[in-house]
């Protein structure tokens, strides 16, 4: 007697899940311009290899013993691959009950992707799309409960000192799910369909008795140029899908492993003519910092992060002779000066090298931190002690080429005391404690408002130390390496193959745990 009834039901259960929420609900999901779970999850794994996890969980409707429908859970979750390499995802359904949780679990019940990610160590992705709790899901259990979903959380936070973890926000997101939007190493949302808040407008009104509408609370404006919560922006699922896919190529799938080494495109010895001239020699004119970084890279290599927001730091990952990397850079053409926002983004860099065991490159032109009382509000004492902890703590191998200005503390958080460190200097740069202009007033205060003419006095003595600003000077008294900047990618692709043995040293957990 052959098991085939019990094999045609499993097939059935199947079937009752892949409805999702049924046809209206994956109808309402198109007519926002947002494609249903199964759908994405077809759309962003290599064809054929999504093997699904916990597939038969859900709420089954019985007559007379025997299931006449199901509900499936709210989420999707299951193994793929990513152009071969194995990940696991997970997907918010939210044509089942709005993506909500809902009640469920039991003794006995298998584990989740998060925990399955963690102990399979392959890297985790997140397309968000869910509401979080509901208040119906208390009518289902009968009751209300005590809010300790840190049972899972920690989970999430062990994940992110174990293996890439990335998340997608794919409509809108709020509660849990708009926590572990920001419990990753790089995240996303999509332009016009995605929303994030840990309340949305019904709540803001109950609480705050003021009207506003989801993309004004917590859309792609607020998120990507404001808050700084969300890194970066896909104008369709299709481009998040391939943002991911990108992210995801220069890191290892966890700490035990090294970087994919690409098959190198580009000659680790090509001299780029322009970097002689992208420097102004009229310091009062920016420049854009992308230059530098696109001349030295491997061509077409640099994958920015977070590029709306923080925009006087360029921070992304690039790849030398096909060896992944980190890589940041002052933007004067926003200025340069190190804000607290441009603070973070550099924090969030130097964590995600050292966790994943990546050089990393810094092109510094730093005016220093951001002064005024705009930056005082935000607290950039604070923010700038963060950020100088942040490089202390870092082992992984760490290049500087100091392009232009280095001042101040802010200068000081492009160099390491510590482990396999380089700088390199352009004939373009200038460094001190702080700018002579604006310097020489304070420091000279009292001889410049003696002076018979106060104004003839100060460009007197600002000339004077000026003379002594040549980094060729520093170069005699410090041994500072001064280079011809058509050098610069030469240089740095040697330095990246020499640190791959530094690296492999390193593997495993990073001393210092990564905090989004």
């Amino acid at each position: 007697m052959s098991w085939q009834p019990e094999v045609d039901e499993i097939e059935r259960r199947r079937a009752l899940a892949a409805r999702m929420g049924g046809a209206e609900g994956v109808a309402r999901q198109h007519a926002q311009g947002k494609l249903a779970v199964r759908e994405r999850i077809d759309a962003f794994a290599d064809p054929g290899s999504f093997r699904q996890f916990l597939g038969l969980m859900g709420r089954g409707v019985y007559e007379d013993g025997q299931l006449a429908d199901f509900t499936p859970r709210a989420a999707v979750d299951g193994f793929c691959t990513l152009d071969g390499r194995k990940v696991i995802v997970t997907g918010g359904d939210f044509t089942v009950r709005g993506g909500s949780g809902g009640s469920g679990g039991a003794m006995g019940m298998e584990p989740p992707a998060n925990r399955r990610a963690l102990e399979w160590r392959v890297p985790y992705v997140r397309l968000l799309d869910a509401a979080g709790g509901s208040v119906r899901t208390f009518e289902e259990a009968g009751r209300t409960y005590l809010p300790d979903g840190n049972a899972g959380a920690a989970t999430d936070v062990l994940l992110l000192r174990a293996v890439p973890v990335v998340s997608a926000v794919m409509g809108s997101v709020a509660g849990l799910p708009a926590v572990n939007a920001c419990l990753s190493h790089f995240n996303l949302m999509v332009k016009d369909t995605s929303q994030l808040f840990p309340g949305g407008p019904p709540v803001v009104k109950a609480a705050l008795g003021y009207d506003v509408t989801k993309e004004e609370l917590g859309g792609y404006q607020m998120h990507t140029r404001v808050s700084g919560v969300i890194d970066n922006l896909a104008n369709t699922e299709a481009e998040a899908f391939a943002m991911v896919r990108r992210f995801l190529s220069y890191l290892p799938s966890n700490v035990w492993e090294m970087a994919p080494r690409a098959e190198p495109q580009d000659p680790p010895d090509r001299r780029e003519e322009s970097l002689l001239s992208v420097v102004p020699r009229d310091r009062r004119r920016g420049y854009d910092g992308h230059r530098v970084i696109n001349a030295v890279v491997d061509r077409d290599s640099f994958f920015e992060i977070a590029p709306a927001y923080g925009r006087a730091r360029i921070t992304g990952l690039a790849r030398m002779n096909g060896y992944p990397v980190g890589v940041m850079a002052n933007n004067l053409a926003f200025g340069g000066a190190t804000d607290v926002a441009a603070g973070e983004k550099v924090i969030r860099l130097l964590q995600l090298c050292d966790t994943f065991h990546l050089p990393l490159i810094s092109f510094a032109d730093e005016p220093g931190f951001m002064v005024g009382l705009e930056s005082e509000k935000r607290g950039i004492e604070r923010a700038g002690a963060r950020l100088v902890i942040a490089t202390c703590d870092t082992r992984m191998p760490w290049a500087t080429v100091v392009v232009g200005q280095l001042y101040g503390v802010a200068g000081q958080c492009q160099h390491r005391p510590t482990g396999m460190f380089r700088r390199y200097a352009w004939p373009s740069a200038r460094w001190g404690s702080m700018h002579i202009e604006g310097g020489a007033s304070a420091a000279y205060r009292r001889e410049i408002e003696s002076a018979p003419d106060p104004e003839a006095k100060r460009v007197e003595i600002e000339a004077r130390l000026n003379a002594l600003a040549s980094p060729f000077l520093t170069a005699e008294e410090t041994g500072q390496d001064i280079i011809d900047p058509r050098e610069t990618r030469p240089l740095l692709c040697e330095f990246v193959e020499e640190a791959q043995t530094i690296l492999r040293s390193q593997l495993g957990p990073c001393p210092n745990p990564y905090t989004p």
